[in-house]
């Protein structure tokens, strides 16, 4: 009760070569919270041109769904989005409608850093 264990997903869901392991470590690791990861400006899978990125939305839901099928309380609690393909003055708003559509903490750890995340989970997953 007194920390937080962060397990690094490996790939996606939605990825054809590796959701097995994605979904192994999402059942196994029986999340409290989850973070979900995007790229902004990415439009298909990785690798995968024929396999186009579906919508935040559906991405949160679905990674929801599996895992509270381990943990029926798991919480998306972030979206971190690598802004690295944005024009500089184009990633705070990006990140802004992000937040403001999803009510949760978004941010680009490496250009923004996690502290609302940081504040976010200490005061509502306690």
């Amino acid at each position: 009760p007194d920390h937080w264990d962060v397990i690094e997903g490996q790939g996606s869901l939605f990825h054809p070569a590796y959701a097995g392991v994605a979904l192994g470590l999402l059942h196994g690791s029986q999340p409290d919270a989850i973070i979900l990861c995007h790229a902004a400006g990415r439009t298909h899978v990785d690798g995968y041109p024929d396999y186009p990125l579906p919508e935040l939305a559906e991405c949160i839901e679905l990674n929801l769904c599996l895992a509270r099928r381990t943990n029926r309380d798991a919480r998306c609690a972030g979206i971190s989005v690598n802004t690295a393909a944005l024009v500089p003055e184009a990633r705070t708003p990006h990140l802004r409608a992000i937040e403001d559509r999803f009510g949760l903490p978004c941010f680009d750890p490496l250009a923004t850093g996690a502290d609302a995340l940081v504040a976010h989970i200490a005061t509502d997953f306690v």
